[in-house]
């Protein structure tokens, strides 16, 4: 098999950071691996195997024919036979499938709020599942909505998996007390919910002043991440909440934490949660999506409905007084992601269905 990536930009992501994990470990298993950004390059770029063929398509608009026709050409110079577009660089794949019928396209839904999108953009995602070969989502709850909505009927449920980086030279300090931190992998986003995660710094601040909270992810200078600077300023929380940005250097950066967290109102499966067992993290998290599928409450980690802070304040308390506590969690958690989202056994699981398509 001859596949390809396609994903709008290598911005640190989880859809991004996937499509970069499935380019990685196919180089190990298929004649030909690929990824193509589309709009924009950015720091994971730095951690695509040297086994994985690249190109930047400098995609400038919607209809942009110049750049499916270089998608195209690429496609027959390497004789791809699959194109897996992640998330909304399914439109591209489309185009180069009127151009090239022979390619055959897997759509790859990372979308934990796919159920919600608008009217508009659900049209032209129905009428692009025309040319769908196949559908990978990350979700059972995604999975029943792509087998009722769309017309590719041939769906598949993989969770997320991760495999080894390449290198990346460590280049953050986090802020705070070594010992006292907690850290929130989440770009700045309204389905990540940061606001949660302030209304449970607040209380926890009146208990253990000395404990820090650390937001690692994109900012998108918008609306939400102004609403956000602003709370923290209004709820006199700039020495209890560090924002980092986006940062490539993830790996080095779970390490200095004590304690993980995700307080989303919606999701797929977190690819930081993975990150978070394979560095043994405790984690409390919000019980959306497929999480709960991960974390077993009390086993391997806490859940939390996605309105209880008061619930998400006390598992994080009994965290901070309970070390021995947070090693078996993590511990607990470690297991779990290395015996189901291994990279071997989700790629075997992939390539196995695509010989069925």
């Amino acid at each position: 098999m001859r596949i390809v990536q396609i994903i709008d930009s290598l911005e640190i992501g989880g859809a991004e950071k996937m499509a970069v994990n499935y380019a990685n470990a196919l180089s190990k298993k298929t004649a030909f691996s690929g990824l193509v950004a589309t709009r924009a390059e950015g720091p994971l770029k730095a951690q695509l195997a040297a086994s994985v063929s690249y190109l930047f398509l400098q995609k400038r608009k919607t209809l942009d024919f110049r750049a499916a026709f270089r998608l195209k050409q690429y496609c027959k110079q390497h004789q791809v036979t699959f194109l897996q577009p992640h998330s909304s660089s399914y439109f591209i794949a489309v185009l180069v499938k009127l151009m090239y019928p022979k390619i055959q396209i897997i759509w790859h839904d990372h979308n934990g709020l796919s159920e919600f999108i608008s009217t508009q953009k659900s049209i032209v995602l129905k009428g692009a599942s025309y040319f769908f070969k196949g559908i990978i989502v990350v979700n059972y709850k995604l999975k029943n909505w792509a087998e009722k909505e769309l017309h590719c009927k041939k769906v598949i449920y993989l969770p997320n998996f991760t495999n080894e980086e390449v290198q990346i030279s460590a280049e953050t300090t986090l802020k705070g007390t070594p010992g006292k931190r907690i850290l929130c992998l989440a770009n700045l986003r309204d389905q990540k919910n940061h606001f949660f995660l302030l209304e449970v710094a607040k209380k926890l601040k009146a208990t253990h002043p000395d404990w820090t909270f650390h937001l690692v992810g994109k900012d998108f200078k918008d609306d939400y991440s102004r609403r956000l600077f602003d709370s923290i300023d209004a709820m006199n929380l700039k020495e209890t909440v560090y924002i980092y940005g986006s940062r490539n250097d993830v790996a080095a950066i779970i390490p200095q934490s004590d304690i993980a967290v995700l307080t989303s109102k919606s999701e797929g499966l977190p690819v930081a949660l993975i990150e978070y067992g394979l560095h043994k993290k405790p984690v409390v998290s919000t019980n959306v999506g497929e999480i709960p599928l991960i974390i077993k409450n009390g086993e391997n980690g806490f859940t939390v409905d996605a309105h209880d802070t008061d619930g998400f304040y006390h598992c994080l308390g009994q965290l901070i007084t309970e070390n021995e506590l947070r090693v078996v969690l993590g511990n607990n958690l470690f297991a779990t992601i290395i015996e189901h989202h291994s990279e071997d056994g989700v790629i075997k699981k992939y390539l196995n269905w695509l010989q069925t398509l």
